[in-house]
């Protein structure tokens, strides 16, 4: 293999030839071998560190302290990797230490490399185009790699978003569909009152809608970014007003409503935003994978279980129980969840590290942040496509339970009284008789008016206010 030797603090190395990245990059690949994949693997990283190196370079060409040929040759290569291009050529580890600097540095070589080539010279002719003293002017790791993570994490959310929209159209089609199927509520396990099964499903739609809310909510604080604050805060190398230029261009570039914060010291240490939209994806988690214990116990059975509804069979179960069918979509987004809240474990003992006027930390937060959004989004489209779309419910045994219920004596408290009430249910308990018959027997309740209690649509949503001509207690 060819390789061209280049220079850093530490001496030369050489460098495969035909790389993008440089000798500061191929240090770090050494150094960092953790997790068995790359930046590259998260093309919003990608693109946003692309569009920060972008927002820099014509604020500075803007302030005249860029070469308007570097600046185009540079701006150039910044929208084709956005577009991309050379993505390959991230090569590092997400995890890593020194805040960031690899990964930053990994963008600058590639950057200036692609520049050079746009130039028509040769690769690692830094003389001309130098990753720090062009590419990277201006600015620090330690402004870029905080910018670059908020927007990356914009992206994955609003990807995230849109499966979570597909998950909850599907809960509102089953709310839709199942809304007739009466059945029994349950708390601590145990008999409560009647619902349908449309309104349990639509609850699952609302949590999700919720969810989608404080999603965007948590967002709207990653708007808030330190491009410009370069080392620590105080702005030292960058030219005046490169900071508005900085943020006014990145803005254009991404579409995103990003602002400057107005303290960059206080800026460039703080991970609370992370943390918070870290919390955000955490509690997304936890509501969807109870929402998949449900659908597990639920479907229970098919002969020993609850066995109410019916998952849509995805693959054979055992491979010695001949016809067992699991529930394996909702596991997986169990796992998914239980992933995404070590990962949220992850980011708030990071955050919580940082020391002094930097987080050394963050690349093991923006890796974990991205991770879940990765994750959900996943887990949230085949829960949807594989799962809840196919799900049918056994209405027959449904209605039958609930008419063999005592927990529909709960109906009739405010008309017979709750000591008439629980004796009822006391005997229905001991012999196996219905409500129905026992209240009848007592004549508690004529035929007609327990016909009209005890309908499904009552059952479901019982009246707000007490029919006079019917309640039999003062």
């Amino acid at each position: 293999m060819e390789t061209r030797n280049e220079k850093d603090l530490l001496g030369s190395l050489a460098v495969p030839a035909e790389a993008y990245y440089g000798v500061h990059t191929a240090r770090a690949q050494q150094n960092f071998r953790v997790t068995d994949t790359s930046i590259s693997q998260f093309p919003e990283l990608i693109s946003a560190l692309a569009s920060v190196k972008q927002a820099a370079t014509l604020a500075n060409s803007d302030l005249k302290v860029l070469n308007p040929t570097l600046s185009g040759a540079i701006v150039q290569a910044c929208e084709e990797i956005r577009e991309g291009a050379l993505h390959g050529q991230f090569i590092l580890d997400p995890i890593q230490g020194g805040a960031g600097t690899s990964t930053n540095m990994n963008a600058n070589e590639v950057i200036a490399n692609r520049a050079l080539e746009i130039l028509g010279h040769a690769r690692g002719d830094y003389q001309v185009l130098s990753p720090l003293e062009h590419v990277n002017r201006g600015h620090s790791t330690n402004d870029v790699y905080p910018t670059a993570l908020r927007i990356a994490t914009i992206l994955a959310a609003q990807t995230l978003l849109i499966e979570m929209d597909t998950l909850r159209t599907s809960f509102e089609r089953k709310a839709a569909e199942f809304a007739p199927v009466v059945k029994m509520g349950r708390t601590q396990l145990q008999d409560a009152v009647p619902m349908t099964l449309g309104q349990e499903f639509s609850t699952y739609a609302v949590m999700v809608e919720e969810d989608q809310q404080r999603l965007r909510d948590a967002m709207a604080l990653l708007h808030e970014i330190n491009l410009g604050a370069t080392a620590i805060g105080t702005g030292i190398t960058a030219s005046p007003g490169y900071a508005e230029a900085a943020c006014m261009h990145l803005r254009q570039i991404t579409g995103l409503p990003l602002q400057t914060a107005p303290n960059l010291v206080e800026a460039t240490q703080d991970c609370g935003s992370f943390v918070q939209f870290s919390g955000v994806l955490k509690r997304i988690a936890v509501k969807l994978s109870k929402v998949c214990n449900d659908l597990r116990l639920l479907s229970s059975g098919p002969r020993a279980g609850f066995s109410e509804m019916n998952l849509p069979p995805r693959q054979a179960g055992s491979s010695i129980m001949p016809g067992k069918v699991n529930p394996v979509i909702p596991e997986l987004v169990n796992q998914i969840a239980f992933e995404v809240i070590g990962n949220d474990l992850t980011v708030t003992m990071a955050a919580e590290a940082g020391q002094l006027q930097l987080n050394a930390f963050e690349p093991v937060i923006g890796y974990s942040i991205l991770k879940s959004c990765r994750r959900l989004a996943a887990g949230a489209k085949t829960l949807a496509e594989l799962c809840i779309d196919g799900i049918t419910a056994n209405e027959d045994f449904l209605r039958s339970q609930v008419e063999n219920s005592i927990g529909t004596v709960t109906v009739l408290n405010p008309y017979i009284g709750y000591e008439a009430a629980t004796a009822i249910a006391k005997e229905a308990l001991v012999t196996g008789r219905t409500i129905t018959s026992l209240v009848l027997e007592r004549k508690l309740l004529d035929a007609q008016q327990l016909t009209a209690l005890l309908s499904p649509s009552s059952l479901a949503s019982p009246p707000r206010a007490l029919d006079q001509n019917v309640a039999g207690i003062g």
